[in-house]
């Protein structure tokens, strides 16, 4: 609590960065949204680099945990954590229509998920929202999986930029808010 409190008496102190962070993030955004195809390779670069220093710090925890149980597993782990980073820096427009499969799979089982969800608690007050979501989620997954992977492109490089806009105004508001 001692934590919040003291948040709470300097509202103001870095909102300007937040709020700076946030105009830079609606920037890109707005750029990735003007150039689907360059933000859908760097965001795929981005996740195979991600890949590689992951596979790395686990190759790295691997060799320093030996002794202990698992240290074959944790290796292969990290191995493969690495070789799938490479694979995705070396040819990154399968790296990006893996991202919008992956992408596509987890919104058709989230959708299934929250539909059968809406249908468990159907009796409580505005049940049908979760349903709306669920059916709307599993209606995006069948375009995803029907135009892959090669609306893959456009679709990763619009959804990075709705996503850095998004962030960019929460922070904003963020901001803002602490300001006054």
């Amino acid at each position: 609590m001692a934590a919040l409190s003291s948040i709470n008496d300097n509202p103001v102190h870095g909102s300007g960065w937040v709020i700076a962070w946030g105009v830079f993030l609606v920037v890109a955004g707005v750029l990735a949204l003007l150039m689907p195809a360059v933000a859908a390779l760097a965001t795929a670069l981005f996740f195979g680099w991600l890949l590689i220093l992951g596979g790395g710090f686990e190759i790295a925890y691997a060799i320093q945990t030996r002794a202990r149980r698992g240290f074959a597993w944790k290796l292969i782990s990290g191995l493969l954590s690495l070789v799938l980073g490479l694979a995705v820096l070396a040819v990154p427009m399968v790296g990006v229509a893996s991202l919008a499969l992956l992408v596509g799979s987890f919104l058709l089982l989230g959708g299934v998920a929250r539909s059968v969800l809406a249908f468990h608690i159907r009796p409580m007050p505005h049940w049908g929202w979760i349903l709306f979501d669920g059916l709307l989620s599993i209606a995006l997954a069948i375009l995803i999986i029907l135009g892959w992977p090669q609306s893959s492109l456009a679709f990763i490089g619009l959804l990075t930029g709705f996503t850095l806009i998004f962030n960019g105004v929460w922070r904003i508001a963020l901001g803002r808010a602490a300001q006054k």
